[in-house]
């Protein structure tokens, strides 16, 4: 039987224990159609990129899904009847991982000591705020970033000692004809 990674979004206001229902109901389906579910995953309530029907924030779950397309298209089905998930993807694959998920092995990162990351607080790896490899505001590199006044020039095209300032335009005459192309 094909493999399956199946991930469903289910809507923010609902809860944990709601969420591990839906996935026991949908594992039901599964196995009622002469498949099984391998392994299951609660990656959590996490912020979404864009709201989807109202939302701002969803339950993540993962399943691991061996059974045939009809039971998975089922499943399908019925998922998109229901209020409670938002959004669902299926993917087949050529075999399942038997470690933890990258979303499970995340959280090992996400609890190490905040001066060991760097990254957009600046530290040893540079960033959004300098550091030694400069990031958009400069640092040792002498790239200047956004703003013209912090060294480097940022996005200015030539000093203000290159040419002579301008002088103000001639005032715009409402008399005389723009050129057209499709007149000539």
């Amino acid at each position: 039987m094909p493999l399956y990674e199946h991930v469903f979004l289910a809507r923010q206001d609902i809860s944990q224990a709601q969420v591990e229902a839906l996935t026991k109901e949908y594992t039901q389906v599964i196995e009622d159609g002469g498949g099984k579910v391998g392994k299951t995953e609660y990656w959590g309530l996490k912020t979404i990129a864009f709201k989807i029907k109202k939302n701002r924030k969803a339950h993540y779950s993962l399943m691991n899904i061996d059974a045939p397309p009809a039971a998975v298209a089922e499943m399908e089905r019925r998922m998109g009847l229901s209020t409670d998930v938002i959004r669902f993807l299926t993917v087949r694959v050529e075999e399942h991982e038997t470690e933890p998920s990258i979303q499970m092995r995340k959280s090992d990162r996400d609890d190490r000591r905040e001066g060991e990351r760097g990254g957009f607080r600046g530290g040893d790896r540079g960033g959004f705020r300098g550091g030694d490899r400069g990031g958009f505001r400069g640092g040792d590199r002498g790239g200047g970033g956004f703003r013209g006044d912090r060294g480097g020039g940022g996005f200015r095209a030539r000093d203000e000692g290159d040419r002579p300032p301008r002088g103000p335009r001639p005032p715009r005459d409402a008399d005389t004809p723009v050129a057209n192309s499709e007149e000539d």
